[in-house]
């Protein structure tokens, strides 16, 4: 019975060192399913507890005999690269049935980064661990495995240049090309690293160094040569020069014709030519074709959802963002395009738990964070009986007013007096290409409004209220697209000013092209370029454009009001936190200018400053000004305007 056992062993060992990795489809082990949970001691007796390890993105396994250096080979490669870019969030367990002496001596002479975990409870059985070392789990999202590997040697880089593509799916550029270097150092002829480290330069907007590498390995004959030229097709499409992408297209078609990602890349540039019916025909071929990397594969899957989610198929599209997910559980893109497919369809709930998923894979990740948030909310509004009875009258009667075109009645005859600064978001056009992530209109005014109506200067309309609103008068994006329906929503809203404008989206990044348009005058005192992508954080973009805003509020808008009286020193004035007074506000107090009258006109020099007074209170409807200058002793009903030098800072504070 022994024999038998070592021949199977035996057997295992070969077919390991043939194929370089084995799927385990027997026991608890399956690629997709939970792995067995377990609690170890390491060699300080501290205890690692699996389970609670479940919100963690991913953690490896290494099982490893400590008196065996090419058990240990990757586990220490594991572990140089841990030193080296110690912000990364890379988590490994050494896991040994090893002696208690011998892992220590392993970590005196090792010093390792990771906790060594010493196995008394036959976990190592419960992973297949036991006979052939070392064996690593690449275990994901909800400890689901993803990745399984026995043996070392050529196992080991199989294994390490599969880690480097899982971190290049989690957007770990700089790790997913250390890794793939270290690999390529080792053995020059791995093609499979330099084609991570291609892609990864290429993530990081390093177009002429993923250039380089594709333009070295299509050199190659046989697959390097396929593996380059397909780079190259998707290098050239990002920089925009769409014939010689197409023509790497047809020479990857042409030599491996079974080849999945060239048919990603063809069907984006047709897109952005507006030929959609051939792109949807290439979403189509690629998802059907077997050969690809991960990601690749997964972001053909992606892109036909997103298409399919266009021509409002959300059923269908949420299929295919699954199935993108199931090939790369890392793909955050597919993950909160389902929730933005139940958002789409009122389901709040569904919505949130795809969002929540998306965090849970990065929690840094903006986007993600804000469509969450905009769920939360909604989900509590529907629970709220007397905000959502609010919300239903006044939707009632706004639309009223849209179909007469009447604008909200003037409760006041003073044209001098500023009333509440209120924007509101007209819902964005997209052109361009077909950009893997659904809902930026969505991210874009959901964070500048959060972040404008903090600042006190501007009111923005509610977002569910504009929704309630378009769905009430039946406006769909075509109409809104026309400048007349946008500024007659402005009306109607009470909103002096309306933010529109459109998504250009380009390979890997997106053009930003906003309009502020004064719902009065038909003005525009300001447009708004701007570029977003992988070398652009969304965070720091959104910060920018609340600040260009509120910026032109300040200086195109500035506060004006009435000297109500002198109270102990100090000047009451007739508008406060209502309508965007902050502490520290600047006003001159201002007196009308002479009045010429040449030549039968009567010519109005501009007001002069008579004193300046700075709010050191502020009600919701009137502020306590101290005197900084005084020309002459101010009176009631003097007038007084904020200074327009005011700016405001990149944290969105308004500073003199």
């Amino acid at each position: 019975m022994r024999a038998i056992s070592l021949l199977i062993s035996s057997v295992l060992v070969v077919t390991t060192l043939i194929l370089g990795v084995c799927w385990p489809c027997y026991g608890q082990l399956a690629a997709g399913k939970a792995v067995p949970a377990f609690s170890l001691k390491g060699s300080g007796d501290k205890t690692h507890d699996l389970a609670v390890m479940k919100d963690q993105p991913m953690i490896i396994l290494y099982f490893f005999d400590a008196e065996s250096r090419p058990s240990q080979e990757g586990l220490l490669s594991l572990d140089k690269l841990s030193h080296q870019y110690k912000e990364s969030d890379m988590i490994v367990w050494g896991i040994t049935l090893s002696s208690k002496d011998k892992v220590a001596e392993f970590i005196k002479s090792a010093n390792p980064n990771f906790p060594i975990l010493l196995d008394n409870s036959g976990v190592s059985d419960l992973y297949e661990a036991r006979f052939i070392l070392p064996t690593v789990c690449i275990v994901g999202p909800e400890l689901k495995l993803i990745d399984y590997f026995q043996g070392g040697g050529k196992t080991t880089e199989v294994m390490l240049v599969k880690l480097a593509e899982r971190e290049l799916q989690r957007k770990h550029t700089a790790l997913a090309k250390a890794i793939s270097e270290h690999v390529e150092k080792k053995n020059p002829k791995n093609l499979q690293a330099k084609t991570v480290k291609g892609y990864a330069s290429l993530k990081e907007g390093k177009v002429e160094q993923a250039e380089a590498v594709f333009t070295e390995l299509a050199g190659n004959k046989g697959d390097g040569e396929i593996l380059g030229k397909e780079g190259l097709a998707s290098v050239y499409a990002k920089k925009g020069q769409a014939d010689k992408a197409m023509e790497a297209v047809k020479e990857v078609e042409k030599k491996a014709p079974d080849r999945a990602y060239v048919h990603v890349v063809k069907a984006d540039i047709l897109y952005s030519q507006n030929k959609k019916a051939e792109a949807k025909n290439a979403y189509q071929t690629a998802v059907e074709k077997k050969s690809a990397a991960p990601f690749q594969k997964a972001m053909a899957y992606n892109q036909l959802g997103r298409f399919h989610a266009g021509e409002g198929n959300y059923q269908k599209a949420r299929e295919l963002y699954d199935q993108a997910v199931e090939i790369d559980p890392y793909y955050i893109e597919a993950t909160s395009n389902k929730g933005v497919a139940y958002e789409k369809e009122g389901k709040w709930d569904e919505a949130l738990k795809a969002y929540t998923r998306a965090t849970t894979l990065d929690k840094t990740d903006t986007f993600a964070a804000v469509l969450a948030k905009k769920a939360q909310e909604m989900l509590a509004l529907q629970k709220n009986v007397a905000e959502k009875k609010r919300i239903d009258t006044l939707v009632k009667e706004l639309a009223a007013r849209y179909r007469s075109q009447e604008k909200a009645a003037s409760k006041t005859s003073d044209t001098w007096t500023s009333r509440p600064m209120v924007l509101t978001f007209v819902d964005f056009q997209e052109q361009g290409g077909l950009s893997a992530r659904d809902g930026f209109s969505s991210v874009l005014t959901s964070n500048l409004a959060d972040q404008l109506n903090s600042s006190g200067r501007v009111q923005v309309v509610e977002r569910v209220l504009l929704e309630r609103l378009l769905e009430e008068l039946n406006i769909g994006s075509s109409e809104l697209a026309d400048p007349e329906t946008a500024l007659k929503l402005g009306k109607v809203l009470s909103a002096k000013i309306i933010g529109t404008g459109s998504f250009i989206y380009m390979q890997d990044q997106t053009l930003l092209s906003m309009r502020l348009i004064d719902t009065e005058t038909s003005a525009i005192p300001k447009v708004i370029t701007t570029q977003f992508g992988s070398q652009y954080p969304l965070t720091k973009k959104l910060h920018e454009i609340n600040r260009d805003i509120l910026n032109t509020v300040i200086q195109k808008y500035p506060l004006q009001g009435y000297v109500v009286k002198l109270v102990g020193g100090q000047a009451l004035l007739n508008i406060g936190g209502r309508q965007g007074v902050v502490l520290g506000t600047g006003f001159d107090v201002v007196e009308e200018g002479e009045t010429i009258e040449y030549k039968g006109k009567m010519l109005q020099s501009a007001p002069k400053s008579i004193g300046r007074v700075e709010v050191v209170q502020v009600e919701p409807d009137l502020c306590y000004a101290k005197i900084v200058k005084k020309d002459r002793e101010f009176k009631t009903d003097d007038k007084v305007k904020e200074k327009p030098h005011e700016t405001v800072t990149g944290d969105g504070n308004a500073v003199r």
